[in-house]
């Protein structure tokens, strides 16, 4: 007698990293700094926000971080609010445009201060602080101080202050803006290579195009006044990415595509403006 077929089993479909649900927000004085944004961020995206200055990349993601309130919708993450965070048993980190580095203090305490502020035991949190700062090249500056090191450095020191929480999610607002070209596109590399090595979950702010064409699995084009999203590109290549990358026909079909879209997206911030 013949048995019966087994079961398909069916896979849970993959729950987001992020999402953002009619979020928008005014302030107090009734600027509308965004307008409702409709979002999703998979698990292992790395994805780009980019438009001109006053388009509300940086509040969307105050908002994903929890920073900032919207005043109306809703932000998930790992489909519980944003204040549940701890609910999922999963982290997030934030690095800022600038360093922001206790200038008094060694580079392995600047890395150690979130462990510091949450109790973790000083061994455990040692350990940590040079495994996070061998992962971004500094375990031979873990007792310089900030003035003695480069822009570029000190930018690692935050990124590494960042990873010393084992993020899943990681928000970068411009952390390379500041930088000249050849540094900027040397972290980009790092940065790459550091979201490949610990499987994260990427948001990043950004003026670049460039930047943003060599980074993303996903570019996000914003426009302003007021602030929303206007297209999504999908950066279909294969990572590792390398400097090579940018030399090719097809990076250059991107960025070109990038450009005219945000063309559009200043234009209509302009006519909005008159």
């Amino acid at each position: 007698m013949r048995e019966p077929p087994a079961a398909l089993t069916v896979p849970a479909p993959a729950v987001p990293a992020v999402e953002v649900l009619s979020a928008h927000k005014t302030y107090p004085n009734g600027t509308v700094a965004l307008q409702p944004v409709e979002l999703t961020v998979q698990e292992g995206e790395f994805v780009t926000l980019l438009g001109p200055s006053g388009c509300g990349k940086s509040t969307l993601l105050k908002m994903v971080a929890g920073l900032l309130d919207p005043t109306d919708g809703r932000l998930l993450l790992w489909r519980k609010p944003v204040t549940a965070l701890e609910e999922t048993q999963r982290k997030l980190a934030f690095v800022f445009q600038s360093p922001t580095l206790m200038p008094w203090a060694s580079v392995a305490a600047n890395v150690r201060l979130p462990l510091d502020l949450s109790g973790v035991p000083r061994a455990d949190a040692d350990a940590r602080v040079a495994e996070a700062l061998a992962l971004v090249g500094l375990g031979k500056f873990a007792q310089a101080l900030p003035r003695n090191l480069s822009g570029g450095m000190q930018m690692r020191v935050s990124i590494a202050r960042s990873l010393v929480v084992q993020p899943h999610l990681l928000l970068m607002d411009e952390p390379f803006g500041a930088l000249d070209e050849i540094t900027r596109h040397k972290l980009d590399s790092e940065l790459l290579a550091l979201w490949a090595a610990k499987k994260l979950t990427v948001i990043f702010v950004t003026h670049s195009i460039h930047e943003a064409v060599f980074l993303s699995s996903r570019v996000v084009m914003m426009a302003a006044r007021p602030g929303r999203i206007v297209e999504e590109v999908v950066i279909d290549e294969p990572y590792p990415r390398t400097p090579d990358f940018m030399v090719t026909a097809r990076f250059a079909a991107y960025a070109r595509r990038l450009q005219d879209s945000l063309l559009r997206a200043s234009q209509d911030t302009e006519e909005d403006a008159a």
